[in-house]
């Protein structure tokens, strides 16, 4: 009896090396049955027509406007330190 405790520990040991190997060999193949990453499920969309952050179109012609006005300055005084 003690020869079937013997072969189930050497059964049990044997296992134990052939998924060792193969996580050695295979690592992050999906014949290892593990994946890394994040698991398969529903992806968030990102065309919802909404925009997080952003500017409005009204928010951007108002910048516009505001950054055309100051470059102008900006190139007025320029010119004065130049002598033009």
């Amino acid at each position: 009896m003690e020869i079937d405790k013997i072969v189930e520990d050497l059964k049990k040991e044997r296992d134990r090396l052939v998924k060792a190997i193969a996580a050695l060999v295979g690592a992050g193949s999906p014949a290892t049955g593990k994946r890394r990453g994040r698991k398969p499920g529903p992806k968030a969309s990102t065309t919802t027509g909404r925009r997080r952050g952003g500017i409005s179109t009204e928010g951007r012609k108002r910048l516009s406007e505001l950054m055309k006005k100051r470059w102008a300055e900006r190139r007025k005084k320029g010119m004065t330190k130049l002598g033009k």
